[in-house]
């Protein structure tokens, strides 16, 4: 990336920048710097009209008919086809449906039945809480002894031992941003026998991934971060076709049945990827996601990746040299090829300074302990912005303007 020493050398970037005429199909509200795509994607403007079609036509008119005549009933598989060409899969090996909790509980479960004589569900400490929390909550369920176990990021490799029924891991950490090498931790547990599922919530859309080429076996992530699907939005799973039919469901839906028309009381799970489908789809939330999809797949994947890899370089260097003094420390991996569409701080004072500069424009956010987070979305973000977000910075530091009691108080979201 060429040296950027002024605003200038960054619009100048932005000139060049191939995927510049995307920015104008966001909503990007006025005066607004938003680094926080890792959280939740901007709104695409044609969203709005997408769902005013669902909602007035195909509902308002159309109702009960628009299951067959508005494709309503193919809405998990449509979605699903679009995200496995974001992630590396094939059309029939990604279903969208219900949230990024369930599906965690889904590919736990599976899992617990292909390996069915082992007994480890192993993660990281640190780790997304949720995908814990879904280990613990299958181990109560279970029929045999389940056991969770967490192990330092660095003690993964020495704990994939025979008695592990799955590893299940996040591709790119959402607090510190640092991306995992899915190939090679994948060929290790499954040199063991174990069964990987990838946490894909804060890469799909921003790191390229190929989980046919890692020989993932499941992978999951959600709609509303940098997919763009809006708050709610649903979550995709991925399972390889190898697995598809070897478990039951242990949420089995009306719609995950072989012939849910016939009304049977007996579940028969359908083959392939519908029978992880749980509850009816959300007409609304998929007709919004689908729009955030189709965006980004009108843009070429390493040219998202790369401008990624600029954005976060030039705001890690800016920050460094510009805001040295303040004690921020990286808390994400300084090689570029290491870490994600994020960049991560510590700071002791981390917390307010996040709220001073929203106060000021700059949206990022705070993760506990001292975690300062910066997420960039290469369809939106631009060098320039990354250059004033970090002239408002060395003001708030340089002024001390973070230092007030209103951006000391803890809100119910960080």
């Amino acid at each position: 990336m060429p040296t950027v020493n002024t605003r200038e050398d960054a619009l100048a970037l932005d000139q060049r920048d191939p995927l510049a005429k995307f920015r104008d199909a966001f909503v990007y509200p006025e005066g607004l710097i938003y680094f926080d795509g890792n959280s939740l994607g901007m709104l695409p403007k044609a969203t709005p009209e997408r769902v005013r079609q669902v909602v007035e036509d195909e509902w308002g008119q159309g109702l009960i008919r628009s299951w067959v005549a508005a494709d309503w009933i193919g809405a998990p598989e449509r979605l699903g086809a679009k995200v496995a060409r974001l992630i590396g899969a094939d059309s029939d090996e990604v279903i969208v449906t219900d949230t990024l909790s369930l599906n965690i509980f889904k590919a736990l479960a599976a899992c617990v039945q292909i390996n069915n004589t082992r007994s480890i569900l192993l993660s990281e400490t640190g780790n997304f809480p949720t995908d814990v929390y879904m280990m613990e909550g299958l181990a109560t369920l279970s029929e045999r002894h389940i056991t969770p176990k967490l192990v330092a990021p660095e003690d993964i490799e020495a704990h994939l031992t025979e008695d592990v029924c799955a590893l299940l891991l996040t591709q790119t950490h959402y607090k510190f941003g640092s991306v995992r090498d899915m190939k090679a931790l994948t060929e290790k547990a499954h040199a063991k026998g174990i069964l990987v599922i990838w946490d894909l919530a804060h890469s799909a859309g921003a790191v390229p991934v190929n989980v046919h080429d890692v020989k993932a076996d499941f992978a999951l992530g959600c709609g509303y971060k940098y997919l763009n699907g809006g708050p709610g939005a649903p979550s995709f799973l991925y399972v390889a076709r190898r697995h598809q039919n070897e478990s039951r469901p242990v949420l089995p839906g009306w719609l995950g049945h072989a012939a849910p028309f016939a009304f049977s009381d007996q579940y028969e799970p359908a083959s392939g990827m519908r029978r992880y489908v749980c509850s009816s789809p959300s007409l609304l939330h998929m007709a919004a996601l689908e729009v955030g999809l189709d965006l980004l797949l009108e843009a070429d994947d390493q040219e998202r990746r790369a401008k990624s890899q600029a954005l976060t370089s030039l705001f890690l260097e800016l920050v460094q040299t510009r805001c040295g003094e303040f004690g921020f420390e990286p808390a994400c991996p300084l090689d570029r090829d290491a870490r994600g569409s994020q960049v991560s701080f510590r700071h002791e004072e981390g917390y307010a300074i996040v709220q001073a500069l929203i106060a000021r424009g700059v949206i990022g956010d705070f993760r506990d302990p001292n975690i300062m987070r910066f997420g960039f979305a290469p369809l939106y973000n631009t060098f320039t912005e990354v250059w004033d977000a970090v002239d408002i910075l060395h003001d708030i530091m340089t002024t001390r303007s973070w230092d007030k009691p209103e951006f000391k108080h803890r809100g119910k979201v960080t």
